[in-house]
């Protein structure tokens, strides 16, 4: 970057949000400072348009589903926050299922997730979802090799289910590289207020990085279907990856983008 900066580069700098993103992270970096405020003012206008989006849905009785899945830290949780937090918390519940219990291994394998569907006029934010067999739980031995055919076999027509009832369905993976994982979790390890993120899974998350793969990609292959397609997220940038998730949330719904909020 050129050392003489603009005046409005200047003001973008001299405020609140600019020196808080100049001074936040050493060494003093005036090109992240200057992204970072760009970054902001996006965010805010494309979080009026998630105001406009969740109104419309209360006014017409409608249900979205937003599902996440990708890599360990690849920054699921970190766009679901910025998804979230200006919109009407009574009209949106974020879902993180934790591992099934006794009774729900006996169940039919996505009755769990029914069972947090949206009300009308809801929209249900899933942190990891019935994916989690088609890749986690394979590579992890948490599943039988019969139990996962299943599941493969099953969940194209049980999204079609969801769609011909009228539920809006969006799936989102979030991509990053290994690099950037591995930089991640040093990260994560090194900050107290963070140490809770990392599990054991997480711990293997690099030495099974291959295995993760074959199996997201046979994910893919099977599943990102005409009717309901994955919207990959290229998320080494947090950022970057937080406003394009937000515009393929507001591109994949056909809300009223006219409506008054």
């Amino acid at each position: 970057m050129e050392d003489k900066l603009t005046t409005q580069e200047v003001k973008k700098l001299n405020t609140k949000k600019g020196l808080l993103a100049l001074l936040s992270k050493d060494p003093l970096n005036i090109e992240r400072g200057l992204r970072y405020v760009d970054y902001q003012k996006k965010l805010k206008k494309l979080q009026v348009e998630l105001i406009r989006l969740q109104k419309w849905a209360i006014n017409n009785n409608e249900r979205i589903i937003i599902v996440f899945q990708g890599r360990d830290a690849a920054g699921k949780g970190g766009a679901i926050r910025r998804l979230t937090e200006r919109i009407n918390p009574r009209h949106m519940r974020i879902v993180a299922l934790s591992k099934p219990t006794e009774d729900e291994e006996t169940q039919w394998y996505f009755q769990r997730y029914v069972e947090q569907f949206p009300k009308a006029g809801e929209i249900v934010f899933f942190d990891r979802s019935w994916y989690n067999r088609a890749v986690l739980e394979p590579v992890n031995g948490f599943c039988t090799q019969k139990e996962y055919d299943i599941f493969m076999n099953q969940v194209n027509d049980f999204e079609r289910m969801i769609l011909e009832s009228g539920i809006h369905l969006v799936k989102i993976y979030m991509s990053i590289s290994k690099k950037e994982q591995a930089k991640r979790f040093a990260e994560i390890k090194s900050n107290p207020l963070k140490q809770w993120k990392m599990t054991k899974l997480d711990e293997r998350a690099q030495d099974l990085w291959d295995q993760y793969t074959e199996y997201k990609n046979v994910m893919f292959q099977k599943t990102n279907t005409e009717n309901s397609p994955w919207k990959i997220i290229r998320a080494n940038r947090k950022t970057e990856a937080r406003v394009n998730v937000i515009n393929h949330v507001l591109n994949s719904i056909p809300y009223d983008r006219d409506l008054e909020v």
